[in-house]
């Protein structure tokens, strides 16, 4: 299977020339798995500290017309996130369309509190659990930004049979420690892990650093993006994720203590 995995520009409109050179870019390299960016369209919200309904509610409905833009694109799977309100706050919610067809994988759990990342104050969970799902014949699960630090999640996924680990991010200029992650979640899962994020600073927020990439099962780096392309393809091959859970530390099972 070809999975692509990008790094789209900061802001991004649906319906804009920006937008239209993008899927001229995904049409030309074919994938037929896209994982895009957390949140990928519009201002990033969690630049301001304090909670604007306004802002909330503009950035659910261009995420909206978001959700129609990546199904024209007529990709057989996407792998994506879009805010969704719930209450005083906003869900992040990790989705697979497939052939157009919408599915809910789950909320995003864990939210950083800093500068330019003021997640804390914009997002809450509402829905537990980390759902995988069958698409085009791969077990796939989500991990967003945040998420993949925790490698637990990543581990829990691989054991339930997973051969995909998306992870949509939203990260500034240090890609350091997101590889490292990137390739521990691997390395523990078994599963091919996969991450797109913004690049550039073209909303008044953080300054986005891209770097996105690609892991193989057993944690080696199979390719990373590159910044002359907003689109980087590779062919991920299910029999290898599937040996690999039988191979160190995959296949490590923990023994707990009896209680007495």
């Amino acid at each position: 299977m070809r999975v692509g995995f990008v790094q789209w520009p900061d802001g991004l409109i649906p319906k804009s020339e920006t937008w239209s050179a993008l899927c001229a870019d995904v049409a030309s390299s074919a994938p037929d798995l896209l994982i895009t960016n957390e949140m990928p369209f519009g201002p990033w919200l969690a630049a301001s500290a304090s909670y604007n309904a306004e802002r909330a509610k503009q950035s659910v409905q261009i995420h909206e017309e978001g959700l129609e833009a990546l199904q024209a694109l007529h990709v057989p799977i996407v792998i994506s996130s879009r805010p969704a309100i719930e209450g005083d706050r906003l869900v992040n919610e990790a989705f697979v369309l497939e052939g157009g067809s919408f599915h809910s994988l789950h909320q995003k759990h864990f939210f950083p509190a800093e500068e330019g990342w003021f997640e804390t104050g914009w997002f809450t969970t509402s829905k537990p659990g980390f759902e995988s799902i069958e698409a085009g014949g791969l077990r796939i699960g989500a991990l967003l930004c945040t998420e993949l630090m925790f490698n637990e999640r990543a581990r829990a996924y691989g054991k339930a049979g997973a051969h995909l680990i998306a992870v949509p991010r939203a990260t500034g200029q240090s890609i350091a420690e997101w590889q490292t992650a990137g390739a521990m979640a691997a390395i523990v899962s078994g599963c091919y892990v996969v991450s797109s994020n913004r690049v550039g600073s073209d909303s008044g927020g953080p300054t986005f650093g891209g770097g996105g990439y690609a892991y193989a099962p057993d944690g080696s780096l199979l390719c990373q993006s590159q910044q002359a392309r907003s689109i980087t393809v590779f062919t991920l091959d299910k029999q290898r994720a599937e040996e690999q859970k039988s191979q160190y530390p995959v296949y490590v099972e923990e023994k707990l203590v009896p209680s007495i």
